[in-house]
């Protein structure tokens, strides 16, 4: 069934951004509103915390211990009797069992269950001639048709041909990596690349 929709989806935003073509005089009298698109980072095991993610703490029968809270800049929080705790690079089941071993010292067989709530950390940003610009979190893997059908596919007047991708470097420079619509449609995983925490996608 994921299968289908995932077709499904990049049939309709192939439909829309091949438009580029045929120009509807309709279109781009204004822009929409980025919209933040849901992503269920807590059933992904791989996902990575980060910076700024929201987290949920449970420990059971101990809600004293129970905590909603952020991944502060110096990627730790700061939980009752444990004090603070690295997050930022573990997994939620890393985090957990960190936790679990720190509470073994105050409570017998702490059983404690982490949750990512958002993924504030990871994302990647769409702009351009397309539905929805903004950002969108990346808590899972997504190619750039991904990103572009999330984003509620092309406008009219796209043209998805020039479309290209703003990646970040390590040392504060930006690679600008051009990206072939038409290729990524047919089935070329070389163009359809996966996405990179704070990509840019820019569809001129």
């Amino acid at each position: 069934m994921k299968v289908f929709w995932t077709i499904l989806l990049t049939t309709l935003v192939a439909v829309q951004c091949f438009a580029d073509e045929t120009p509807s005089p309709a279109a781009g009298k204004g822009a929409a509103k980025p919209a933040a698109a849901p992503i269920n980072v807590a059933a992904n095991p791989d996902y990575v915390i980060g910076e700024s993610d929201m987290l949920a703490i449970n420990v059971w029968h101990e809600p004293e211990l129970s905590r909603q809270l952020p991944v502060r800049a110096d990627g730790k929080i700061s939980l009752p009797l444990i004090g603070d705790i690295t997050a930022s690079g573990l997994t939620p089941n890393q985090l957990q069992a960190d936790i679990t071993k720190k509470l073994q010292s105050y409570i017998a067989n702490p059983e404690v269950t982490v949750i990512v709530q958002e993924a504030r950390s990871q994302y990647f940003t769409i702009v351009g001639e397309v539905a929805k610009p903004g950002s969108y979190p990346l808590g899972q893997r997504l190619s750039v048709l991904d990103g572009i059908a999330l984003a509620g596919g092309c406008k009219d007047f796209a043209k998805a041909k020039k479309a290209y991708i703003l990646r970040p470097k390590p040392d504060g420079t930006t690679e600008r990596m051009p990206f072939n619509y038409k290729r990524a449609l047919g089935g070329d995983t070389k163009e359809n690349f996966a996405l990179m925490p704070r990509d840019t996608i820019v569809v001129p």
